[in-house]
């Protein structure tokens, strides 16, 4: 006996114990999926601060006070949800940003051009795929901490490491470490391997005769490069930039080790800066109401790319 529920009519038929234990284990993954995000939704719409001592899925209450009290100030920290968000976005946007432009002609430039070295330098990109991220926190610290602006006692400015104040000291006022630009440098430093790996896969599968098409009919090669490759390459380069957002939006090694100055935190510094050492310390109903406020962004963003999403990675999986 076999059970149709998608109403096809091609397509291989299954015996129906095979579809129901197929199904069994769906529902059992979608479970184990949704549970913990259900409970926390559950968790934000309480009232009260004290740890949880039971799981409840459905809530007892329904109270908005702890959205209120994250959108006004999150933590005791003199910065606005406002602000903080500001930031996130601002990281997030501008790395992702960045580290599409450079992988995008990186990708191509590996993809579509025979040069000397061009195999050291593949390599050289993929190596830091397979070391992880927070191993290559120490020497981003110290490489970005190396710019400094400072002022010196006779008034001068000095920037480190072209200039010095005579004494070698001075009043600090700008460190490249600690500011959103330099952990926008780190981030995009790390976003860049994955992206012009993840983009050169793509590429490679972009036909050369449409280019030599354009070519004869008079295309240059930047017009060539914007007009048939960019176009194309959308669905993939949705995906590069999807991904990378997810991760710069969570990122929280880097931010929490190179920030030190209140005004210049992330949302997902303040998430981890909300617990405290002590379980009875976290005031709960706001943690999770924090958690689902930061997962919105995320979700936004997947949905106003979710056609080319969805298109880069089906086209993406038929030709790799």
């Amino acid at each position: 006996m076999n059970m149709n529920t998608s109403g096809q009519t091609g397509g291989r038929s299954l015996p129906l114990w095979r579809q129901l234990l197929l199904q069994l284990i769906a529902l059992a993954i979608l479970a184990s999926v949704m549970f913990p995000i259900m409970y926390i939704v559950t968790l934000s719409l309480s009232s009260k601060t004290t740890r949880p001592s039971q799981l409840e899925l459905i809530p007892k209450e329904i109270s908005f006070v702890a959205y209120g009290q994250v959108l006004d100030r999150p933590t005791g920290n003199p910065v606005t949800f406002a602000e903080l968000l500001r930031n996130s976005f601002v990281l997030s946007l501008g790395v992702g940003l960045a580290a599409l432009g450079v992988a995008v002609t990186a990708a191509y430039a590996f993809s579509r051009f025979k040069f000397k070295m061009r195999e050291v330098m593949m390599i050289l990109v993929f190596i830091p795929l397979l070391m992880p991220a927070v191993g290559l926190s120490t020497p981003l610290y110290l490489l970005l901490n190396q710019v400094q602006v400072k002022q010196c006692a006779e008034g001068t400015i000095a920037v480190q490491p072209i200039t010095i104040c005579a004494d070698g000291k001075g009043r600090l006022q700008f460190n490249l470490r600690d500011s959103l630009f330099g952990v926008g440098i780190a981030m995009t430093a790390t976003a860049l391997p994955f992206a012009v790996w993840n983009l050169k896969g793509y590429l490679d599968t972009i036909p050369r005769e449409l280019e030599e098409a354009a070519a004869i009919d008079g295309a240059d090669a930047n017009q060539t490069f914007w007009q048939i490759v960019i176009p194309l390459a959308m669905p993939q380069l949705a995906v590069t930039f999807f991904l990378g957002f997810i991760g710069h939006w969570q990122e929280f090694v880097l931010t929490w080790l190179f920030l030190s100055q209140p005004k210049d935190y992330t949302l997902a510094m303040t998430l981890y800066n909300m617990t405290g050492q002590y379980a009875n310390s976290v005031p709960w109903n706001r943690f999770a109401a924090m958690a689902v406020i930061v997962a919105l962004p995320v979700a936004v963003v997947y949905i106003a790319l979710q056609k080319q999403i969805v298109g880069g990675l089906t086209t993406g999986s038929v030709k790799g």
